[in-house]
């Protein structure tokens, strides 16, 4: 499992889910749609409309993937951080009961209040 104790665990980019789906496929039950993906040099996340995945790519070739599901309806908190003039870095923290926080880095131009109303939409 991804440690994500370890302070912020990715700095991701948006990417599309025709890239990053195929990925994922075999893991998603039935009717589960994805929303949106995001990438860093070789991890990645996936926000469906019932988790959020987290994918670890693990070794020199890649081939060996840790996959983090972790469902929406385990979290007990959120936070989203935009960027700023100076700080590029948009942020969103998630606190689920049993794990504690995670945080998520996303540089770019990235559309942090929507993943934040994506996300409250699904919790609230």
């Amino acid at each position: 499992m991804i440690d994500f104790a370890n302070g912020s665990v990715f700095k991701l980019s948006p990417t599309s889910p025709q890239e990053i789906g195929p990925q994922v496929a075999e893991l998603l039950i039935p009717g589960e749609q994805i929303v949106a993906c995001f990438k860093s040099v070789r991890d990645f996340v996936v926000f469906t409309d019932k988790r959020l995945m987290a994918v670890n790519v693990q070794g020199i070739t890649g081939k060996k993937r840790d996959f983090t599901s972790l469902p929406y309806s385990r979290i007990q908190a959120f936070s989203v951080e935009t960027a700023g003039t100076f700080d590029l870095d948009a942020e969103l923290d998630l606190w689920f009961s049993g794990m504690g926080k995670v945080r998520l880095e996303f540089k770019g131009r990235v559309d942090i209040r929507g993943i934040g109303k994506m996300i409250a939409g699904y919790v609230l």
